[in-house]
């Protein structure tokens, strides 16, 4: 068997992973801060229930109310349950396939829930998803 020293001039086969490292990290931190700034929702705790797969359709419209019955439309505020009915109404003779979909905070009293599915209701809304957060 032949011996080498550290003075001969072989080649090193081994892989230097610190670019591909330098480069993963810069990825992970690009991902952690560009993620929360892509969600267009507003923050409420949904109550938990069984998971269930959400249908698919193509016009989507989410109703938020927050804890303190605050009223929103995707992430728009909007001043009541009449108001909410009356643009829902323009985007239903716009698409008919329209899909609403209502999140409400865990802590919101059922009457702003109620008001609201009323008033989807009257704007002639078919089809109305209530969103809660799984188990």
């Amino acid at each position: 068997m032949a011996a080498f020293s550290a003075q001969d001039d072989d080649i090193v086969s081994d892989i230097n992973v610190t670019p591909l490292v330098d480069v993963m990290l810069v990825l992970l931190v690009t991902f952690i801060v560009t993620i929360p700034a892509l969600t267009r929702s507003v923050n409420v705790n949904l109550p938990k229930t069984a998971a269930s797969t959400p249908s698919e359709q193509k016009t989507r419209t989410t109703v938020s109310i927050d804890a303190a019955g605050n009223l929103f439309i995707d992430k728009d505020p909007v001043a009541s349950a009449e108001q909410v009915a009356d643009l829902l109404a323009r985007q239903k003779a716009t698409s008919p396939d329209l899909v609403v979909q209502v999140k409400a905070d865990e802590k919101t009293a059922y009457a702003p829930i109620a008001k609201v599915i009323g008033a989807l209701e009257h704007a002639g809304v078919n089809h109305l998803s209530l969103l809660t957060a799984p188990e």
